[in-house]
C-alpha cells in the first residue's frame, strides 16, 4: 500500500484543523471549562473541599429545656447550617428555596413527649417543612431529627425529678386504668418495668435547678468512623476527586461532538464534488477513510491528551491505576471517536439533515454513559440499559485508572467494547460510503 496519499490526507487533515479556531474552542477549552464548573459541584477534591451545610430553619414554640436542648444540638451539627427563626420566615424561608427544610417544635412539646414516651395516646407533632426539590437534603435532617429529639426527650424522661414524675404517672394510668386497658400479663410486666425504673431514678443526680444531669437518658447504641478513601486492598486508599470524572465525561461530550463536525466536512467536500475529483486518482476508498481515521484519532487523543494535563496541573486530578491502562483506554476511546465521524459521513445525506441528528445522538449516548452525572444515580433499568454505551464504558475506563487507582485488569473491558465499537463503526462506513452524492 502507498502510504504517500494517507501521509498526505492526514497532514491536510491536521493542517485544517489546527487552523480553525471554532474547532480548537470546541475540543479544548469548553471541555475543560465545563469539566471545572461540574468537577466543583461533584465535590472537587477529597480534603480539600468542605462541603456546604443544609440550610435548615428551627422554630422552638415550646421554650422549654427539651426543646431548647434540641435546638442547640440541631445548630452544632456540622452537616446542617441551621438558623432560629419564627414560623412565618421558616414557612417563607422553604417556600422560596433559602432553606431545604424546617423543624417546628409545637407548644408543650417536652412536657407532651415526657408523658408519650412510656404509654400510648396523643403525640406531639413535630411539623417538617420541606422543599420539594431538595428530599434527599430532607431525609437527612430528618435524620438527625430523630437522633436529637431521641437523646434529650429520654434524657429527661429517665432521670431526674421530671423523670420520676412521668414514670410515676404512667405507673398510676397502668395500675389503676381500666381492665381493658391491657390483658393483665402484660399489664404487669410493663408495671414492674416502670417501678423499677422509678427505683433507679432514685439514685440518679439531678443539678441545681432539678433538670436531668447530662448523664441521663438514650443515645444512638453505635457511632459510625467515615471512611470514604477506601481502594483496591494492597493499592493504598482511592482519592475520590470530582474533577478526574468529570474531565473524563466532558472530554468524551465534546471529542464526540467533534466527530460531528470531522464527519459534516466530508459531506460537505463530497457536495463539492471533491471526492469525485479524487477518485480519479490512485486513492481508494480505503485509504480515503483511513485517512480522515487517523487524522481524526490524532486530534481526539490530542485534545484528551492536553485536558488531562490542564485537570492535573490545575486540579491535582492523578492517574492511581495503571499508567499502560489509561493510556489503552485514551486510544481505544480516540479511534472510537474518529470512527464515529466516519460513519456520519458515510451515512449522511446532506450536512444540514446530518448534523441535527448526531447531536441528538451525542447528547443521547454521553447522558446515558454518565458523563453528565455518575451513572450510579441512574435508575436500575437505565443502569442496564446503559451498559451497551460505548461512552459509558470510556467514562467507567477513566474512573478506574484514575481516581479508583484500580489495576490495568479493568481497563481490558471498556478498552474491548471501545474498539469493537470502532472496529463495527469503520466496517459500517466502508459498507456506506458513497463518492458522489445520491
Amino acid at each position: 500500500m502507498n502510504t504517500r496519499p494517507l501521509l498526505a490526507l492526514i497532514r491536510k487533515d491536521l493542517l485544517l484543523h489546527l487552523g480553525n479556531r471554532r474547532a480548537l474552542i470546541l475540543t479544548l477549552a469548553a471541555p475543560i471549562a465545563i469539566a471545572s464548573f461540574f468537577g466543583s459541584l461533584f465535590g472537587g477534591t477529597t480534603g480539600q473541599t468542605k462541603p456546604t451545610g443544609i440550610p435548615i430553619d428551627l422554630v422552638d414554640l415550646d421554650r422549654s429545656p427539651v426543646s431548647g436542648e434540641i435546638v442547640t444540638n440541631l445548630a452544632g451539627e456540622e452537616s446542617l447550617k441551621a438558623r432560629i427563626v419564627d414560623e412565618e420566615e421558616a414557612r417563607r424561608d422553604v417556600g422560596e428555596g433559602r432553606a431545604a427544610v424546617a423543624a417546628i417544635l409545637p407548644g408543650s412539646f417536652g412536657q407532651q413527649a415526657g408523658r408519650a414516651f412510656f404509654r400510648p395516646g396523643t403525640k406531639p407533632e413535630i411539623v417538617v417543612l420541606r422543599d420539594p426539590s431538595r428530599n434527599i437534603e430532607a431525609g437527612m435532617v430528618e435524620g438527625l431529627l430523630m437522633k436529637h429529639v431521641m437523646e434529650s426527650v429520654s434524657r429527661r424522661v429517665l432521670s431526674g425529678e421530671d423523670g420520676r414524675r412521668y414514670t410515676r404517672e404512667a405507673l398510676a394510668e397502668v395500675t389503676g386504668g381500666p381492665g381493658g386497658l391491657l390483658p393483665a400479663e402484660r399489664r404487669g410486666a410493663l408495671s414492674n418495668m416502670l417501678s423499677s425504673i422509678d427505683q433507679w431514678m432514685a439514685f440518679m443526680p439531678a443539678n441545681s435547678t432539678g433538670a436531668a444531669s447530662r448523664g441521663g437518658g438514650m443515645s444512638i447504641p453505635f457511632q459510625t468512623r467515615h471512611e470514604e478513601n477506601v481502594g483496591p486492598a494492597g493499592q493504598g486508599p482511592s482519592l475520590y476527586n470530582g474533577y478526574a470524572h468529570s474531565f473524563g465525561g466532558m472530554s468524551v461530550q465534546f471529542i464526540l461532538m467533534a466527530g460531528i463536525d470531522w464527519g459534516i466536512l466530508v459531506l460537505m467536500e463530497r457536495q463539492r464534488g471533491l471526492w469525485g475529483r479524487l477518485r480519479a486518482a490512485p486513492l481508494s476508498r480505503g485509504t480515503l477513510l483511513a485517512g480522515r481515521a487517523a487524522s481524526g484519532a490524532m486530534i481526539a487523543f490530542g485534545t484528551m491528551t492536553l485536558c488531562w494535563a490542564f485537570s492535573m496541573a490545575v486540579f491535582g486530578v492523578r492517574v492511581r491505576g495503571s499508567w499502560p491502562g489509561f493510556a489503552a483506554c485514551n486510544i481505544a476511546f480516540s479511534l472510537f471517536a474518529a470512527t464515529f465521524g466516519l460513519c456520519i459521513a458515510a451515512l449522511g445525506r446532506t450536512p444540514e439533515a446530518t448534523r441535527g441528528i448526531a447531536i441528538f445522538a451525542v447528547l443521547l449516548m454521553v447522558m446515558m454513559g454518565g458523563a453528565w452525572v455518575p451513572s450510579f444515580i441512574f435508575p436500575v433499568w437505565l443502569q442496564k440499559l446503559a451498559v451497551v454505551i460505548p461512552a459509558r464504558w470510556a467514562v467507567d475506563g477513566f474512573d478506574a485508572m484514575t481516581w479508583r487507582g484500580l489495576g490495568w485488569r479493568s481497563a481490558v473491558a471498556p478498552v474491548a467494547v471501545m474498539l469493537g465499537s470502532a472496529a463495527a463503526l469503520a466496517w459500517l462506513a466502508c459498507r456506506c460510503f458513497k463518492w458522489e452524492r445520491a
